[in-house]
C-alpha cells in the first residue's frame, strides 16, 4: 500500500477482464494525497474468482475499502464473502451479480477462438470498442492506452479470466449481508452492464449509493475520470 501518513481507510482498486492498474490510474492520482490507495495490477495465475479474492486478501491490510471494476466487482464480492469483517466499504463499478446467461458461454468461447486463430489483436478488435461509448473513442490517447493494456495482459490471461467468469458462484444472496458503505456506479451508456442492472444491485444493498455517470460506457474509470473520482471521494468520506 501507499506510504501516505494519512490515517484514512486504505483503498484497494481491482481491475476487470484483461485490465490492469492502468484502468484506475486517474483514481490513484486523485486519491493518494488523502489516503493510502493501490490499484492491483492483475491476478497472476489465479483461475477462479475465489482464487483472485484470496490474492487480494493476502495483499490487503487488516481493514480496507475494496472497489472493483467489471470482473473486479465480482472479485470484490468474493472478498466480502470470505472476510466481511475486514471490508470497511465496497464499491461495485460497471459489474453484475447474475449467473451466466443463455448464450454467454458461446459468445465468450467464440471470442477466445478468434484470439487463438487470429491473434490477440483480432480479439481486442472485436471486444474492446463496444466497451467504450462511441464518442469517447475519439478521446486522445484513450483507445491506445486501453489497447496496450489488453494486449499486455495477453491471451492466456483472457482465457483464465473468461473461464473464471463462466464458473462464477452465486452472489445475489450476498447483497443483503452488506452493511458497510457501498457504492454502485455505472456509465449511462454501458451496454454490457446496464444502468438498470446496477439499479437492481443497489436496491439489494441497504443504504447503497447509486451513481449513473453521463457520458461513459463500460470503461467508466477512464472514460469519465473526474466523475468517477468525485463519486469515490464522496463515498469514501462516509467510511
Amino acid at each position: 500500500m501507499s506510504d501516505s501518513p494519512s490515517s484514512a481507510t486504505p483503498v484497494l482498486l481491482l481491475p476487470g477482464l484483461i485490465c490492469d492498474a492502468r484502468i484506475w490510474a486517474p483514481q490513484v492520482e486523485a486519491l493518494r494525497a488523502r489516503r493510502p490507495v493501490e490499484a492491483l495490477n492483475g491476478y497472476g495465475e489465479a483461475d477462479s474468482l475465489g482464487a483472485m479474492a484470496e490474492r487480494v486478501l493476502a495483499r490487503a491490510p487488516a481493514r480496507f475499502a475494496v472497489v472493483g471494476h467489471s470482473m473486479g466487482g465480482r472479485v470484490a464480492l468474493e472478498v466480502f464473502r470470505r472476510a466481511p469483517e475486514r471490508v470497511a466499504g465496497i464499491g461495485l463499478i460497471s459489474t453484475g451479480v447474475h449467473l451466466p446467461k443463455p448464450g454467454e458461454a458461446d459468445g465468450r468461447f467464440k471470442l477466445l477462438a478468434r484470439g487463438v486463430e487470429q491473434g490477440m489483436d483480432a480479439l481486442i478488435d472485436a471486444w474492446l470498442p463496444p466497451m467504450v461509448w462511441e464518442p469517447n473513442r475519439l478521446t486522445p490517447g484513450l483507445m491506445d492506452m486501453l489497447w496496450a493494456m489488453c494486449s499486455d495482459m495477453g491471451l492466456d490471461s483472457f482465457e483464465r479470466q473468461m473461464r473464471a467468469l463462466l464458473a462464477r458462484p452465486e452472489v445475489q444472496s450476498l447483497l443483503p449481508q452488506i452493511r458497510c458503505p457501498a457504492l454502485v456506479a455505472v456509465g449511462a451508456h454501458d451496454e454490457w452492464a446496464t444502468p438498470a442492472q446496477h439499479e437492481q444491485i443497489a436496491a439489494g444493498i441497504a443504504d447503497a449509493t447509486l451513481a449513473i455517470v453521463p457520458g461513459a460506457g463500460h470503461m467508466l474509470p477512464v472514460e469519465q475520470p473526474q466523475a468517477m473520482n468525485d463519486a469515490l471521494t464522496a463515498w469514501l468520506d462516509r467510511i
